[in-house]
């Protein structure tokens, strides 16, 4: 549970600062980081799931969105 929270609150602020900037991969995967901890069960699949989709903004955001 304190995992979800933490992912949850970096989410949120990933979301914040996407809607502030205007940059929709940022909101994308803000949205992506507070709502996945609701269907993944274990800190270890959480882990690699948050993990997936900071790589997936880090490439988006390398490949110029």
């Amino acid at each position: 549970m304190f995992v979800s929270l933490i992912v949850g609150s970096v989410g949120f602020v990933l979301l914040v600062y996407g809607k502030k900037q205007q940059r929709l991969p940022q909101v994308f995967a803000g949205l992506a980081l507070m709502i996945y901890p609701y269907f993944v069960d274990g800190w270890l699949a959480m882990a690699g799931v948050g993990a997936a989709i900071c790589v997936a903004l880090w490439w988006a955001i390398r490949v110029g969105y």
